[in-house]
């Protein structure tokens, strides 16, 4: 069904004659309507391309393959089952060791409710939870997920053992967007940062003993980190760390209370206060609600951005350009949004709903929070409504 026609159609369905057929003018009802037929629309699809992946265990993005094993556990919740992605130890030796270390992720944790998948790394290397591909692969095991066993996209937890607590140190902020709460085991930070992780929940797990790579001294450093930006943001930043008395590398599954407190967080897709650094060589062009210009991607560049009812105050930005997408769980897109940078303010007005941003969003995120309808371009102190 083509826009127009569709919107043609909505105008009967609704019965209001005075309703007006334009794309670029959708009220708040049309928007939910075409939104909701859209996504349907691209579930059937995705499901059609990725369901034989599902099916035989192994999801893939161009040369990775991913093999991955499910577990299902407890009565499926009215809003949703839970999914735990748990990644495997081993890292930079041999296949067979990998192999073992992914049999044994397969039943180190079991919750009392939810989908337990323990992927296996695409490749064995060191850095194997963490490389770019990681990414996509994560993002089309979770959309799966979602319509194979009914899982709650804002019930997703991310954990790791050892070299997939390395892992969970890099793609929990990196991700933060797609978790609800995400724990680290026995792994090591590397340059990782925390600032990402001001609106999920994280766990820090370490053997006091676990002296390799001095992985339990950063681990307690890593920890005072996470003290010292709660402190400041007492609103965010929800963590524990917890060093185990008289343990090395293994910590004699004291960490499997981890599960029990992942699972009272759920995803908030929009959160009043986004902080979005961009860390490493692996970096996104999209986080929550916000998004940039791929050529404008780079190490280190920070935004941070929050919103007070209709009005998105600019904290901080390192971009010439970058797109804030809106939807009315955010603001309520039928009065006027003020915009504001550094306090000052550069804008004032309605901002419309449009089918092409709902497309748009659909087709780039797959997810059902992350759907758009309205997209404003920040220019430095320029807005251009798109």
């Amino acid at each position: 069904m083509t826009k127009s026609i569709y919107l043609l159609a909505l105008i009967t369905l609704l019965g209001g004659s005075t309703l007006i057929a334009q794309e670029n003018v959708m009220t708040c009802q049309e928007a939910e309507i075409y939104a909701q037929e859209m996504w349907k629309k691209a579930q059937e699809q995705h499901k059609a391309v990725h369901h034989s992946m599902w099916e035989a265990r192994q999801m893939q993005a161009g040369e990775w393959i991913m093999p991955f094993d499910v577990r299902v556990y407890g009565e499926m919740p009215i809003d949703g089952r839970s999914l735990y992605i748990s990644m495997h130890g081993g890292g930079n030796t041999t296949k067979e060791v990998n192999d073992q270390q992914w049999r044994n992720q397969m039943t180190l944790y079991r919750p009392t409710e939810g989908v337990y998948i323990a992927p296996r790394a695409a490749v064995d290397d060191w850095n194997m939870w963490f490389r770019p591909h990681i990414d996509t692969l994560f993002t089309k095991l979770i959309q799966c997920a979602v319509y194979e066993l009914g899982v709650n996209p804002n019930k997703v937890y991310l954990l790791g053992y050892s070299a997939g607590g390395d892992g969970a140190y890099r793609m929990a902020p990196r991700m933060a967007d797609y978790w609800a709460a995400a724990s680290m085991m026995a792994g090591h930070p590397g340059e990782a940062s925390p600032v990402n992780l001001r609106n999920i929940g994280f766990m820090v797990w370490m053997g006091e003993q676990d002296v390799a790579y001095n992985r339990n001294r950063l681990a307690v450093e890593y920890g005072a980190w996470l003290d010292s930006l709660q402190g400041t943001d007492t609103d965010g930043y929800v963590h524990k760390t917890t060093i185990v008395k008289g343990c090395g590398h293994w910590m004699n599954r004291a960490d499997t209370a981890s599960i029990a407190w992942m699972s009272e967080f759920e995803r908030n897709p929009y959160p009043e206060h986004i902080v979005w650094r961009q860390e490493e060589s692996n970096l996104r062009d999209c986080f929550y609600n916000l998004s940039i210009p791929r050529e404008e991607m780079a190490k280190g560049r920070e935004l941070r951005i929050s919103y007070e009812k209709n009005t998105i105050h600019i904290l901080h930005s390192d971009y010439k350009t970058f797109f804030v997408h809106l939807n009315d769980h955010l603001v309520n897109l039928s009065k006027p949004i003020t915009i504001t940078l550094n306090g000052k303010r550069i804008f004032k007005g309605k901002l419309p709903r449009k089918a092409s941003h709902i497309d748009a969003s659909i087709e780039k995120r797959m997810d059902v929070a992350y759907v758009f309808p309205t997209l404003v371009e920040i220019q430095g102190e320029k807005v251009v409504v798109r």
